[in-house]
This record gives structure tokens, C-alpha cells and sequence, in this order.
């Protein structure tokens, strides 16, 4: 599972993210719910990918804390441009289960000067990710399973535990634009590539991580990953 992942890695361009895709969630951090997506975009570098014993999401000096954020990832599965809505599923190589690891207090201060979230969202290992549950037999990044192991993306349930406590649970029938209008809308605007991916949003329940805690999460009956958070060590590394 952890070689899977990292071939994801490997082959994925970019991550593009959709915020407040889930109306609790939207309204939970005081924000209006979007009448079309409200997309960024995180750079692969961020990706974290579980199964790997040294790896662990790293909080950054000063920061004591960020937030987690539990999503269904969706991973495209060939080139895709001006893609229509009804034909959108076709380019799905398969799903996995990540996180969108939110630094807040950077985010909230983004927001208010009217800038980009990236400082907030793009870092290093801000990115953790399942290996991908695939649902197609061409997508090679995978190891291949049964179409009907996720037959329909809008009937999951998203989970996350900190220490062992529930933080969010929630449907991804409860996501205001769904699966096949978000690879429509944004291969509109970008061009989609092999193994990228797309963050569809968070259910509601996001809060603080802090260093020395344990992120656990899951797809219900799909897919589990855990995540260590520690301090991130600013060694040189080429």
C-alpha cells in the first residue's frame, strides 16, 4: 500500500483543493456558503503518504498546532480538458482517503489581507494521503480491486480520531457540488493529468492537532491511515 501511494507520488502534478464543499463546514468557520467551487491549489511536495514508520506530519515554528481537515481525495486517472459533467466519471483512476492539514492562524490572516492560503495549506507533509483504492483497471498507480469496492463517491462516510477521540464524521452526500460537477468545472479551468488530485472538502469538526498526538482516519469499511504529528526539524536536506 505504501509503494502504491508513493507511485502516486511520483505521477501526480498537482493537488487542487476544494474549500467549504460541505455547508456545516462552511458555516462552522463563520464563512458564506459558495454559490460554485471555491478551489486552491497544494504543490505534490505537500503529499504524505501512509504505511511509512518515519513519516509524520511536521508543525513548522512558531506554530504550536494545525487544524486537520478529513476529505475524499480523488485521483484522475488520464489527461482530462473541458470535460463534460456527464462523462466526468470516466476519468477516475481511483479515490483515497487524505488529510488538508491547515495551519489557521496563518490562514485567518491570509484571509483578512485578502492573500492566498498557500502559506497555510502547501507545506511540506500538509498533505497526508492514503494508498489509493482503485476503480479501474488502467490506472496502474494501484494495486487494481473490484469496481463495486466504491461504486458510488456520494454514499462514504469520512472519519478522523485524535488520540483515539472522534473530532469529525460525516457523509459525502452532504458535499454541495459532487464528484462529477468538480472534475467537469475544474478541467474547465485547468488541465487535469494522470495521478492528479482533487480534495473534495471537509465534513464539520475541524480543529487543532498538536505535536506528540496521533491523527487517525478512514473511509467506513474502505480505507484506514494513521499519522504521527511532531516538530518539524529544519536540517538541510538536497
Amino acid at each position: 500500500m505504501a509503494a502504491a501511494a508513493q507511485r502516486l507520488l511520483a505521477a501526480s502534478t498537482k493537488i487542487v483543493g476544494v474549500g467549504r464543499n460541505y455547508v456545516a463546514h462552511a458555516k462552522e468557520l463563520g464563512n458564506p456558503v459558495p454559490k460554485e467551487p471555491v478551489l486552491f491549489l497544494k504543490p505534490t511536495s505537500s503529499f504524505l503518504h501512509a504505511g511509512v514508520a518515519t513519516a509524520a506530519v511536521e508543525v513548522p515554528e512558531p506554530l504550536e498546532s494545525l487544524h486537520h481537515e478529513v476529505e475524499l481525495a480523488v485521483v484522475i486517472s488520464r489527461r482530462a480538458r473541458d470535460v463534460p459533467e456527464a462523462s466526468a466519471m470516466d476519468f477516475v483512476g481511483g479515490y483515497a482517503l487524505a488529510l488538508d492539514m491547515t495551519a489557521r492562524d496563518l490562514q485567518s490572516v491570509a484571509k483578512s489581507a485578502g492573500l492566498p492560503w498557500t502559506l497555510a495549506k502547501a507545506q511540506d507533509t500538509f498533505t497526508p494521503i492514503s494508498a489509493v483504492v482503485s476503480v479501474s483497471l488502467c490506472f496502474p498507480y494501484s494495486k487494481p480491486v473490484p469496481k463495486s469496492a466504491i461504486p458510488n463517491p456520494d454514499d462514504l462516510e469520512l472519519w478522523l480520531k485524535v488520540d483515539d477521540e472522534l473530532k469529525q464524521k460525516g457523509p459525502t452526500s452532504d458535499m454541495i457540488f459532487k464528484v462529477p460537477f468538480l472534475i467537469s468545472y475544474i478541467s474547465s479551468i485547468m488541465t487535469l493529468m494522470e495521478g492528479d488530485v482533487i480534495l473534495t472538502g471537509t465534513p464539520e469538526g475541524v480543529g487543532p492537532v498538536r505535536i506528540g498526538q496521533k491523527i487517525k482516519a478512514g473511509i467506513t469499511g474502505i480505507i484506514e491511515a494513521e499519522f504521527d504529528v511532531q516538530r518539524r526539524s529544519r536540517t538541510f536536506s538536497a
